[in-house]
């Protein structure tokens, strides 16, 4: 088989690896702050500020070692990186089936973000088999399997919790991700073919210098913290956000609906915003789609009804859905080959950043000032960052620039 028709087989198998990844993460998300109410009689702030240090933790974890990964990935292959990152998150989701304690399912979580990072690392795996000029298209269809996962997670993982109750839907949950990990020992890596003379290997003080060098790829990068936080400050509190709106009835159910909508706004446009942007520039394409989500978010403060709020999510989820496989096309685009992973891995680390700050922030606002209030701050932050990136690209014309 040719390298054209591998990387077209990768892709493919890449695609229902981060579905079963995404789908069984997201699974568990709509209902932490259940579990952790389900642990012992609870205030609501309590539950509130638990679930926000609850699922940030993990991204603590991985902030530290998503650049290890990436530059270990770029030495040593991504292929290795990726099945023990499959492994290590079904033992880690397997265990926390079992916890008893809010302190059990903190450590638990904890220790799941050194294993976390696996659709960044497919990312990265598929980016460098990948010609520039499709990256945002290939990247885009990529990232419809970790949608789709996100789409139907929620849900499958609200029936399961309101029928089997949560630890057993951890449990089962583990073992999709078993099933990512022994789909990647299928493929095989390569790189698709590099200029003569090209450096195999870079040190990270000279992909740092190239970093630093190029003010709109470090832009993007610092971008990637503050959407994440925006993003994520909304997650830990999105069920008890139901529960208010909807009632306690079915809300496992109910919040997995909430979740998976925007997923199927993503579904419908990510691999849209990837061609589109192939054509029109990533850096462009990136600025309004910042400056729509922000817009979007906004009217999320004054719902009334559990309905609005499903279709704010499924609109952010369209204007969002470009987001990731534009900005890593852009990468793609800006970084050698052989120092894609660990530029990915400080964009993931920074990603992982924004995943810390933003759940606990959102714990502490909704808990302090209420829900709609980490609405309207999410909205700013992300129009701020439309802004900040608005201005870069002005400032640094020749550094936006169609793909060659």
């Amino acid at each position: 088989m040719n390298q054209q028709g591998q990387a077209k087989r990768n892709l493919w198998i890449m695609w229902f690896a981060n579905f079963f990844v995404s789908g069984s993460m997201t699974m568990v998300l709509p209902f932490i702050s259940l579990y952790i109410d389900s642990f012992g009689n609870f205030t609501a702030k309590y539950v509130q500020h638990w679930s926000g240090l609850t699922f940030a933790v993990t991204f603590v974890s991985a902030f530290i070692f998503s650049p290890v990964w990436g530059k270990i990935g770029d030495r040593y292959g991504r292929k290795k990186i990726l099945i023990i990152s499959g492994l290590g998150m079904a033992v880690s989701i397997f265990l926390i089936g079992f916890a008893q304690s809010v302190w059990q399912l903190f450590f638990l979580r904890f220790f799941m973000g050194f294993f976390s990072g696996f659709i960044p690392m497919s990312q990265a795996f598929i980016s460098t088999q990948t010609p520039k000029e499709i990256a945002g298209r290939v990247l885009g269809t990529l990232q419809t399997g970790s949608i789709t996962g996100s789409l139907l997670g929620p849900m499958l993982g609200g029936v399961l919790a309101d029928t089997l109750g949560y630890s057993t839907t951890f449990k089962w949950t583990s073992i999709a991700i078993f099933i990512s990990a022994l789909l990647v020992m299928t493929t095989k890596e390569f790189r698709i073919e590099v200029r003569s003379g090209a450096k195999s290997h870079y040190s990270s003080k000279e992909v740092l210098t190239h970093i630093f060098r190029n003010p709109v790829m470090l832009t993007v990068l610092v971008i990637s913290a503050l959407v994440q936080i925006a993003h994520f400050s909304i997650q830990p509190i999105l069920s008890l956000f139901v529960g208010e709106l909807h009632g306690k009835a079915n809300i496992a159910f109910y919040s997995g609906i909430a979740f998976s909508v925007a997923g199927l706004g993503n579904l419908l446009m990510s691999r849209n915003w990837g061609k589109i942007a192939d054509k029109y520039g990533y850096i462009k394409i990136l600025v309004i789609l910042l400056f729509a989500a922000g817009i979007i978010y906004l009217p999320g403060a004054m719902v009334t009804s559990f309905w609005q709020l499903v279709l704010i999510r499924f609109v952010l989820g369209v204007a969002i859905g470009g987001i990731i496989p534009v900005r890593i096309a852009y990468i793609r685009q800006e970084a050698p080959i052989a120092m894609q992973g660990e530029v990915l891995g400080y964009n993931n680390s920074l990603r992982f950043l924004g995943n810390i700050i933003g759940p606990m922030l959102g714990g502490f606002v909704s808990g302090y000032l209420g829900f709609s209030a980490v609405f309207i701050s999410t909205s700013i932050l992300l129009i701020i960052s439309g802004f900040i990136l608005l201005v870069t690209m002005n400032k640094n014309p020749k550094l936006v620039k169609r793909p060659a």
